[in-house]
This record gives structure tokens, sequence and C-alpha cells, in this order.
């Protein structure tokens, strides 16, 4: 395991080492060694927290609310579901996409759609978004693995009786995502089909007489909350799909 200087943490992670010493002296979440002389070092497991504290700020999350957000990553350790990160990322490295399918498979069996969405994918995807080559390469293998999976299981669930829904994103630009969703909601009753990509405006006249699931990412907006209320007071069949993974079943 490496250690690295607040200057190669800054190079690696994008971020200027005044924030870094904010979010260590002011709000407590990081807590790098230190040399002899004082001088910060920090790990691996320093630069995943410092990565997924920008995911969550960059998503509009408030600096000082994040530390709570992180929690959840010891509830991961203690429930086993970290060591299943760090299984699913051996079978990344590993560089064998039928492996990876099978392995896929056999835990979409094991576990609900919701429960592996948010402990699993997610965080572990959240890990590997960054602009280092090879983990930008096993992010890219791993959500072509599981839009594979997921694109199947719609398929079934097509034969069987539900109500039918179109998945539509709505400004939120992780496509893989929407999959997801989409599996969450499979399971909750829907057949659904996936408008492919996220769209920047939506007008549901588009889509007339088909019953919409909208997914505007962890963080929707008021504007798009409120916007989505508007249209369902309108009577116009609309589900927003909430945060974190949580779908909106139909009646």
């Amino acid at each position: 395991m490496g250690l690295y200087t607040i200057g190669e943490v800054a190079v690696l992670c994008d971020i200027n080492p005044v924030t870094l010493r904010a979010w260590q002296r002011r709000y407590g979440l990081l807590k790098p060694q230190r040399t002899d002389g004082g001088h910060r070092l920090f790990d691996d497991a320093d630069i995943e927290r410092i990565r997924e504290i920008k995911h969550w700020i960059e998503n509009g999350v408030q600096v000082s609310k994040v530390k709570t957000l992180l929690s959840d990553e010891l509830q991961d350790q203690e429930s086993g579901w970290r060591e299943r990160q760090e299984l699913l990322l051996e079978h990344l490295q590993a560089g064998s996409p039928n492996r990876l399918r099978a392995w896929i498979a056999d835990i979409g069996r094991d576990y609900p759609a919701e429960t592996l969405v948010n402990q699993l994918y997610t965080p572990l995807r959240r890990r590997l978004q960054c602009q280092q080559v090879t983990l930008n390469t096993l992010l890219s293998l791993l959500d072509g693995a599981l839009i594979s999976y997921i694109a199947v299981c719609l398929a079934s669930a097509r034969k069987r009786s539900g109500k039918d829904a179109l998945l539509v994103g709505w400004d939120t630009p992780d496509t893989t995502r929407l999959w997801m969703e989409a599996w969450v909601a499979v399971q909750q009753g829907w057949r659904v089909d996936v408008l492919a990509h996220p769209l920047h405006q939506l007008r549901p006249e588009l889509f007339a007489q088909q019953t919409l699931l909208v997914w505007c990412g962890d963080l929707p907006t008021h504007s798009q909350l409120d916007q989505l209320e508007l249209w369902r007071c309108e009577g116009l069949p609309i589900f927003p799909l909430k945060g974190n993974g949580h779908s909106t079943q139909h009646a």
C-alpha cells in the first residue's frame, strides 16, 4: 500500500491542498498519517475517501453534511459488503467478461436488486469513477456486464404480468444507473423499457399514453421535484424514482 504526500494527492484527485487541510481540520473528514517532521501522508483508503467526498459535494451535498454519509462505509465493512466489493474488484482485475457475468448472475439470485445497487454496485462504481486509465477501464467493464445482465432481467420480466412503463433519466449523466433503477423497478412489479440516453429537458407530452418512471439522480433539484409533482397533479402517469436506489412502487 503506497503513501502519498498532500501534493501528490492534490494531483491524483484534482483538488487543492488547502481544501484537503480544511476537510481534515474543520470537518474531520480525513485522518492522514504524519511523518516524524509532521507532514501529512495519505494511503489508498484516504484516496478513495477523498474521491467519495468530492462525489457528494459535486452532487450538491454541503461539506458539513458529508461525514454522515461517509459513515455508511463503516456499516458496509461491518455487514460484509465491503468484502463483496473487493471480491468483485478482483473479478474485474482478472479481465474475464464471462467469469464476471457469471458472478453477477450468481449474486443476483442471492440478493434483491435494491440491496445490490445500494450496497455493492453503487459504492464500487463510485470508487472507480476517476481519470486514472486503469480504474476507468475497470468501471467500463463493470458497466457493460451490469447492463447486459439487467437487460436479460428486463426481458424476462416482460413475459410476466405487470404494468408497463418507460424509465427516463432527467438531467443525470449516469446511463448505467438508469439500468440499475430499471432493475429495481422490475422487482417491484413493473415491466420496464429504458430510454437509452438521459434527457436534459423532459417533455411528457412526447410519450402519450405511456407511464413514465423518472430518475433525476440521488439528489434531484427542488425545481425537478416541483415540476414532477405538478405533472402528477395534472393527472399525468409519472412516477418519480427516489434517491439511493429506492423506487416508487406503482399502485
